[in-house]
């Protein structure tokens, strides 16, 4: 149909955020996040904790620190106490075009995405209860979306300037542990909007083609919605050292569940409402199955190696039709195709330096593979997606004991030790994505000017995030 444009294409975007869990770490976050940027992998957001992000994700099996609520909430079992997680990314990268119709260049609303995306996650072994074997944990982030932007004068700016999706998830979770090797996790996911993250709703603009108002009038979607779904999950020991009884081979799995988002909300002209809009996502299921080996596990040194495998239904975006109360139906096809995403990590860690008699220090890399699950026909810039190749490298630190943290903080429990730690620990990551140039061709976008959209795209991304630790 013709240039309805904006009517659609709930298909990327966004920028989402979290919100206070712990009072000052909570709003302290909170001013901090704002957006989320684009990644690979479609629009999932797979960077959820900057250990696991050092070793490409590949996590599922070793799930160790407080991001298992979203790696594989089994793996909370593992923790003790109580323990918190404050992680940040800030990325940054581009997107070149060149068509036909000309050429352009799109990014994140700046060279970096700002304010940054962020995740906190609590857990909390209930052994003073008398419940040794539960740890329950929550954990707010984004795992899906992204915010991307193309210029207003630009080739193919009837189908897209700027998009946003700033869904929220909400993750209540339990970890049961039922025998000493095998432990199962099981979690809701609340995605949701916050009117104080952001624009608080789903949102796309472009420049309209004259169909349904007077060519060159900016035109907007937008649209919210709560929803839930929920994910189940296990890890399992299957060989232990006979040194120190730690874990030389876990098997980890977790399956997440399809959710529908009915998104309710006006399309604008000029900023001015022509007509309430509605449409419906379907957020995808995945299933995560990875393995992780210890080729080294003693009192000073662990080396671990893992392999994880993801599948993505991404079968479930097979169309995001908008329906206006004006009785106009913009059919907005995508037929998404499922993908496997491939993760390898590997983790080095020193637990007793001589010089550092304190500190554990790690150091993490890993690769990835992920191909687009967009085909030509429905491409859509606000998502430039293609297969990628993704590399990183990671640092990780945790001060106990008598150690000092930045020289200031006493990380262990102490008598002058006023924070109650008994450690604090610092992860670092940098990530590189190669995306491999894609040419859209025979392109179909309902909304734009014939053709503005075929052309070649090449995307590169860099990405650097840090968490911080503090186990009580």
């Amino acid at each position: 149909m013709p240039a309805r444009d904006n009517t659609t294409e709930v298909s990327v975007l966004s920028p989402p955020c979290l919100t206070p869990l712990i009072s000052f770490a909570g709003m302290v976050f909170l001013v901090l996040c704002w957006s989320i940027p684009a990644y690979g992998t479609g629009f999932r957001i797979l960077q959820q904790g900057a250990a696991a992000t050092g070793q490409s994700g590949a996590f599922i099996a070793q799930a160790d620190d407080p991001s298992a609520i979203y790696y594989n909430p089994a793996g909370m079992t593992q923790l003790k106490g109580t323990q918190v997680y404050l992680g940040m990314n800030l990325l940054g990268g581009s997107t070149s075009f060149a068509g036909p119709s000309g050429t352009a260049r799109g990014d994140f609303g700046s060279s970096i995405a700002w304010p940054p995306p962020s995740q906190i996650y609590l857990t909390a072994n209930m052994k003073r209860l008398g419940l040794e074997n539960l740890t329950a944990g929550i954990a707010i982030l984004s795992p899906f979306g992204t915010l991307y932007r193309w210029p207003e004068n630009g080739p193919f700016a009837t189908a897209v300037t700027r998009a946003w999706l700033e869904i929220v998830d909400v993750k209540p979770t339990l970890a049961y542990k039922l025998t000493k090797d095998l432990s199962i996790g099981l979690g809701a996911d609340i995605y949701t909007f916050f009117s104080f993250v952001g624009n608080g709703q789903y949102e796309q603009q472009a420049i309209s083609t004259g169909a349904l108002t007077p060519r060159g009038q900016r035109l907007e979607v937008n649209g919210k919605d709560t929803t839930a779904g929920f994910n189940v999950s296990f890890l399992w020991t299957a060989i232990r050292s006979p040194v120190n009884d730690k874990p030389l081979v876990n098997v980890g799995f977790q399956y997440r569940s399809q959710a529908t988002m009915h998104l309710q909300g006006e399309f604008l002209s000029n900023g001015a409402l022509q007509a309430d809009a509605a449409t419906t996502l379907v957020l995808p299921q995945i299933i995560t199955g990875g393995i992780a080996l210890w080729p080294v596990r003693d009192n000073d040194r662990e080396w671990k190696l893992e392999l994880d495998v993801d599948y993505t239904g991404w079968k479930s975006i097979r169309n995001l039709d908008v329906h206006l109360s004006s009785g106009v139906t913009v059919a907005t096809p995508q037929d998404w195709r499922s993908m496997y995403t491939a993760m390898v990590g590997t983790e080095y860690k020193w637990l007793k330096l001589e010089r550092l008699p304190d500190w554990e220090i790690a150091l993490r890399g890993g690769y990835w593979n992920s191909p687009t699950p967009v085909p030509d026909r429905n491409f859509n810039p606000a998502l430039p997606d293609a297969d990628n190749h993704s590399i990183t490298v990671g640092l990780g630190l945790l001060c106990k004991g008598k150690g000092l943290f930045a020289g200031l903080v006493k990380c262990g429990q102490t008598e002058d030790n006023k924070f109650g730690f008994k450690a604090i620990g610092l992860d670092l990551a940098y990530q590189l994505w190669l995306f491999e140039q894609r040419t859209v061709a025979g392109n179909k976008h309902p909304l734009a000017d014939p053709d503005v959209v075929n052309g070649k795209y090449h995307s590169t991304y860099h990405l650097g995030t840090f968490s911080i630790r503090m186990n009580f």
